[in-house]
């Protein structure tokens, strides 16, 4: 394998496994501890977090790690590089799918209309957020860690 396809998945590997472990702090215990406080912090903290969650660092790891895999996914599909193990393409598409797509579909418009809520519809929405919000997150946080193992075990074949 090539100096250049190597550091790609490296690199590939490592933002799936970060952006793993950012998701994984809010199934385990963020969301949980939102969920404990009134529904107006909650509300406030969160729509804190979505704001400031949307800075160089966080957003350059999640849309770095996708374009990434969708080149890493052309690249096992296209034959150009060679052959690759089917790990890379599995751990690829695992993270486009389940980890930037469910963010794009399923997280982002719950945020969005978190963003929108009016005080009358807060409480009944705040509960429908935590519910709704964290099943789209343990998605996230399993499907990143799934593509961080793949592309260990496509690592481990070379």
């Amino acid at each position: 394998m090539s100096v250049w396809l190597y550091a790609l998945v490296i690199a590939a590997l490592l933002g799936s496994a970060l952006i793993g472990g950012i998701f994984f702090a809010f199934s385990t215990f963020i969301m949980k501890a939102l969920g404990r406080v009134p529904s107006s912090e909650g509300i406030r903290a969160m729509q804190s977090i979505n704001v400031v969650v949307i800075n160089p660092m966080v957003m350059g790891a999640l849309f770095g790690t996708t374009i990434l895999s969708v080149v890493i996914a052309t690249l096992v599909v296209s034959g150009w590089a060679g052959t690759l193990p089917l790990w890379f393409f599995v751990g690829a598409i695992h993270y486009v799918v389940g980890t930037f797509l469910v963010t794009a579909f399923g997280n982002v418009p719950l945020n969005n209309r978190l963003e929108a809520v009016t005080p009358g519809e807060a409480e009944q929405l705040w509960t429908h957020y935590l519910s709704k919000w964290t099943f789209w997150n343990h998605i996230r946080t399993t499907t990143a860690m799934i593509a961080a193992f793949c592309f260990i075990m496509g690592l481990l074949q070379f």
